[in-house]
């Protein structure tokens, strides 16, 4: 299943970090975050993404470009002749990666809306941020899609308070959204979404066009939206104090999203 990532963001709450990168480019460990969310992926079989690119995109674009030089050893012969020897296994084998332009301006919902040809051929996919990570079980977070036959799925966590929180009745079946309340209580959105392909119904092009606040809600009003109960780690690089805690779990060998 493909995996689109959003990568376009301008990542204002974390400026003291990423100045002069982007966001999902902020290293955790040596690597950019965005390679850990990949990895976490792949590891579970999912090796083709879209990367939804805006703010300092071609930082996202030469990283993968020089992503060979990059992680493995080689040996250069200079002049006329020049010619490059790789040394070491590849780390990420058979990874596919399609990078979009999709404006500096837009919004979520406009980021997703204008890379629907990418995923044409795809009756589900799944959909991310590029600044959070997680223990996700994919295999069992794409069972629980399937079983219920609507448009989302959104993988609900239990975080601090300071995102979109979510109330569901028994079944899992979301029956309210609010965008980054005082949560009380309950559980809020961590991302990690699944969808299928008519979530392309609730979306347009305008630049403006939020995905978690008119086009989420109108699938809650339609009762398409199921949150899959995540208890295990999850968590977000939205502060300096976030890029030291993620980096700290990395340096003491104890990061539950890296089981590659």
């Amino acid at each position: 299943m493909k995996v689109v990532i959003l990568c376009g963001g301008y990542g204002t709450r974390i400026r003291d970090i990423s100045d002069n990168i982007p966001k999902p480019m902020i290293p955790v460990g040596g690597y950019p975050i965005l390679w850990h969310i990949m990895k976490s992926y792949a590891q579970w079989g999912h090796k083709e993404f879209v990367l939804c690119l805006g703010y300092k995109g071609e930082v996202i674009k030469n990283f993968f470009l020089d992503y060979e030089s990059l992680t493995r050893d080689f040996t250069i012969t200079l002049g006329h002749q020049h010619t490059i020897e790789y040394c070491s296994d590849p780390i990420d084998m058979n990874w596919r990666v399609t990078l979009a332009d999709t404006g500096l301006q837009a919004m979520t919902g406009a980021r997703i809306k204008r890379i629907r040809k990418y995923v044409a051929n795809e009756d589900h996919f799944m959909l991310t941020y590029g600044d959070a990570v997680g223990s996700i079980n994919f295999d069992k977070l794409i069972e629980f899609h399937m079983c219920h036959n609507r448009v989302l799925t959104i993988t609900g966590v239990r975080p601090p308070g300071r995102f979109g929180e979510m109330v569901s009745d028994a079944g899992g079946r979301v029956i309210e959204f609010n965008e980054k309340p005082q949560v009380s209580g309950g559980r809020i959105s961590g991302g990690f979404f699944v969808c299928r392909k008519e979530i392309f119904d609730y979306l347009d092009d305008r630049e403006n066009l939020v995905f978690e606040v008119e086009p989420m809600n109108r699938m809650v009003a339609d009762q398409q939206v199921m949150t899959y109960e995540h208890d295990d780690f999850w968590h977000p690089m939205d502060t300096s104090r976030d890029y030291q805690l993620l980096n700290g779990l990395c340096e003491q060998g104890k990061a539950p999203w890296i089981v590659w």
